[in-house]
């Protein structure tokens, strides 16, 4: 396509990509510095054409420079001053050849418009991502990098200032909007830009809130679900694997009061699950999570399995939940306040881990209830699974330590569940699954309920009515209600009012000594009562079945009738002692024979 410039016979011609310009020499060779060298570089002295199809932007972005070379003026904006200014440099239109060159031109609109302005920088450096690799080259891309982190402290900084001034009022000042504002136009960059900004404004020192919404917005333009096994679904599974990956480098430092939602893991969790990401990666979120599991919902731990086609897997990767459950129970010192020297976390003589509810070394007691309540949920809901194995959902149910759960309702319900699921399992996976179940801690609605499940095994049936029956028994004596049964009041109901006040009391004395002993105690008390009734039906069996079932038991009767119809005989004919104590003792001979 021929394009002149002006209405004078054009002397040469340059091709760029499939457009053709019919231009001249001199406007041409007196402004750019690479024209003017292939022409002077040629052997042949009237050459009429040159080939530039390197020209960054293409036959627009030439046009443009060519129109500047004829001294026409061109118009710079956000949508061009990237094209213009990478053009400049290929073109070699410098101060060297010509004063106030494009160059120059273009290198002032980026100092006076581009670089004060984190709206302008990030437009800018959208387009710079189809110009590469000479705006990399020019180090136009750093430049705008460093200038987007420069201008983001700048106002977090006038931020800090303006609140001080105005004593700290409780909205968010303008400065805040426009940051947030600006974090949403990240989206337009691609991943390796927009993992080079994140970079540069964490050195720069950002606030980590900004940072965790600028993560946000980004992945919920870049992390889309993936599905499928075909080859174009592969590749944008291994795209989605790198998107996550990169922006879980991205996050900001793991706490226990992370600026970070635990919804945003979750999330990222779950795309990384489905998208084949890194353990490290899914180790990290974990991690993350758990440090923050008091805060989440149901929704935040129903993890997704990847089934990789096959049908029989679980629904749910339980696995992970275990791990995320365990970090949060066993906090590392580095996750906690300074002072946890005093308020360590202690073991018990069995080994079974114990927390001090005041000690900032472990969860609080209120985060530790609400943990429970989120398990017995999750339980409930894993336990419609009929693919879920019986060692999984036990190793889930006995997660928690005993002080977590005040009430059992919750787990018991779970269990009762995963029986109806699971009709088939073994006696041996049904005992040690129903084991996990405290029957003290059970409401008289839930020992009503359990008294009368079927699905239960034997064993606990009778562990349920036998502490019920104590409860009802502590009742009408006037000993402690629910609450005092819980904490030992059976074995002795004047512990509360001795020693040091009941306040004092902490949660290792209560469970680890005087709950253990009297629950073992009265285990095997049960276990006792239902081994001594199991023998007695055993016997009365046992004995109705060997008289029924030997025919000379009748004979052995009948004769005995006989006897005992003949010592009367005797008795009365001969009435003599004599003969009355030989008759009896041969019906004591004869009777030691019988079976009675």
């Amino acid at each position: 396509m021929n394009v002149p410039i002006s209405d004078v016979s054009s002397d040469l011609t340059i091709e760029v990509g499939s457009a053709s310009f019919a231009l001249h020499k001199f406007p041409l060779v007196s402004r750019s510095g690479r024209i003017r060298k292939l022409l002077m570089e040629s052997k042949d002295s009237k050459i009429s054409r040159l080939n530039l199809s390197g020209v960054p932007g293409g036959p627009h972005a030439f046009e443009q420079a060519a129109k500047f070379c004829y001294g026409v003026n061109i118009d710079i904006s956000l949508a061009n001053i990237a094209t213009l200014r990478c053009a400049a440099h290929f073109l070699e239109m410098t101060e060297e050849y010509s004063e106030k060159n494009l160059e120059s031109r273009t290198e002032a609109y980026l100092k006076d418009t581009i670089l004060p302005s984190i709206p302008n920088s990030i437009t800018v450096l959208h387009h710079c991502q189809n110009l590469i690799p000479i705006s990399e080259d020019i180090s136009l891309v750093n430049r705008i990098i460093n200038g987007i982190a420069n201008n983001a402290c700048k106002e977090q900084l006038t931020s800090g200032l303006s609140k001080l001034e105005h004593n700290f009022p409780p909205k968010p000042v303008e400065t805040e909007i426009n940051s947030d504002w600006w974090g949403k136009s990240l989206a337009l960059l691609n991943l390796d830009f927009f993992q080079r900004v994140l970079s540069a404004v964490k050195t720069k020192g950002l606030k980590q809130d900004i940072i965790s919404r600028i993560l946000i917005n980004y992945a919920q333009n870049a992390l889309v679900p993936v599905k499928g096994s075909s080859i174009s679904d592969l590749d944008m599974q291994k795209k989605q694997r790198v998107a996550v990956e990169t922006i879980v480098s991205l996050l900001p430092t793991q706490s226990r009061k992370s600026s970070v939602p635990i919804a945003f893991l979750s999330s990222l969790l779950k795309s990384t699950i489905t998208a084949g990401g890194s353990t490290s990666c899914r180790c990290d979120l974990e991690r993350r999570i758990g440090l923050q599991l008091d805060q989440a919902i149901l929704e935040d731990i129903l993890i997704p399995v990847n089934p990789h086609g096959n049908n029989h897997s679980p629904l749910y990767d339980t696995d992970s939940v275990v791990r995320i459950f365990s970090m949060f129970l066993n906090l590392d010192e580095d996750d906690v306040d300074d002072d946890e020297e005093d308020n360590r976390r202690m073991r018990n003589d069995e080994g079974e881990m114990v927390y001090d509810f005041d000690s900032p070394g472990s969860p609080k007691q209120s985060s530790i209830i609400k943990v429970s309540k989120l398990l017995d949920n999750y339980l409930a809901e894993v336990a419609l699974d009929s693919n879920l194995s019986p060692s999984k959902f036990t190793a889930l149910s006995e997660l928690l330590p005993d002080h977590a759960r005040v009430v059992q309702d919750g787990l018991y319900r779970a269990v009762d569940i995963f029986l109806k699921v699971h009709p088939n399992m073994k006696d041996s996976e049904r005992y040690r699954l129903c084991k996990t179940i405290d029957c003290q801690k059970l409401t008289q609605e839930a020992c009503s309920h359990a008294a009368q499940n079927e699905r239960l095994p034997v064993q606990m049936a009778v562990q349920v009515l036998y502490f019920e029956q104590i409860r009802l028994r502590n009742a009408m004596n006037g000993v402690g209600g629910h609450n005092q049964f819980f904490f030992g009041s059976i074995n002795g109901p004047n512990r509360a009012g001795s020693g040091a006040g009941s306040g004092c009391i902490s949660p290792r004395d209560n469970y680890a000594s005087v709950r253990r002993e009297n629950r073992e105690l009265k285990l095997e008390v049960a276990r006792m009562r239902m081994r001594l009734t199991d023998l007695e039906k055993d016997h009365v069996t046992m004995k109705q079945d060997l008289v029924r079932s030997h025919p000379a038991n009748r004979l052995f009767k009948s004769f005995t009738k006989k006897l005992s119809k003949l010592n009367l005989l005797f008795r009365f004919k001969d009435g003599g002692s004599k003969a009355n104590s030989d008759s009896k003792l041969l019906f004591q001979k004869r009777r030691r024979h019988s079976v009675s």
